[in-house]
């Protein structure tokens, strides 16, 4: 199933599942991969949320009240409080929704295991991939080289303790959400930048499994390279596009 957006302005969508109360609103754009982390962990618990299209460039001042720092994803709960940045949304959705499926192994060990490589994804797999849509391969051969040679390395190191067919195997889990937006959005860098999936052992089977999973199909949209082509021409200027260019953390 294909999610089909809205392209401009706000638009709210209230999910309701197994007829609860819905106390959680998404602030979120359907374009951005940090903001379908949360979405994916909504969809994953079936928690009932409202999904408020939210364009960031707009800044406008609902936003800015949940967000101060004008980012995507936000999440306001049932007394409008915030909750930001992906991954803490994706916490939080866990300890506020304890029950099945979750997120995390039971074991605290095997727990610890899942923040680690989380990130992992963040601090290694995202830049490089950002600096590889960036990089341009007839005016920059040799940015572009490096750069689609250390994303197939922090892609390679994450995949070598990927057990399949999710991170964990049978079970889905925080890894598999942290890195999912990018394996429904890497015919982006194979269509535009040459990057191969099967140079990564495993990355192929995986990503599969992330994008043929409801929480992540149902989630997902056709639409994701027209909103990229100013990466592409390393025209941006978002944050994480200036961070990503100059080689600095992005999160």
């Amino acid at each position: 199933m294909w999610f089909h957006p809205v392209a401009t302005g706000e638009a709210a969508v209230t999910v309701e599942a197994h007829n609860k109360p819905q106390d959680l609103t998404l602030w979120s754009t359907w374009f951005d991969p940090f903001s379908h982390r949360p979405w994916i962990a909504l969809e994953e618990k079936q928690v009932p949320y409202q999904f408020r299209n939210t364009n960031p460039f707009l800044q406008e001042p609902s936003f800015l009240g949940v967000s101060p720092r004008g980012l995507v994803p936000a999440l306001t709960v049932a007394d409008g409080r915030p909750v930001n940045d992906s991954i803490i949304i994706c916490e939080y959705i866990e300890d506020a929704f304890p029950s099945a499926p979750s997120l995390f192994p039971q074991d605290p060990y095997e727990r610890s295991v899942v923040r680690t490589w989380v990130d992992r994804v963040n601090k290694g797999f995202v830049p490089c991939f950002f600096r590889l849509m960036q990089a341009q391969p007839t005016t920059e051969p040799e940015a572009h080289e490096k750069a689609l040679q250390e994303l197939y390395d922090e892609l390679s190191a994450v995949c070598a303790n990927w057990k399949g067919p999710f991170f964990l195997g049978e079970k889905f889990s925080l890894v598999d959400i942290a890195i999912g937006p990018w394996a429904v959005r890497d015919f982006i860098v194979e269509r535009y930048r040459g990057f191969e999936r099967q140079k990564v052992k495993g990355w192929t089977e995986w990503a599969e499994a992330l994008a043929s999973r409801p929480s992540i199909a149902k989630t997902t949209s056709e639409k994701y390279v027209e909103f990229n082509q100013t990466f592409l021409r390393n025209e941006s200027h978002s944050r994480v596009a200036i961070a990503a260019r100059s080689g600095r953390s992005i999160l």
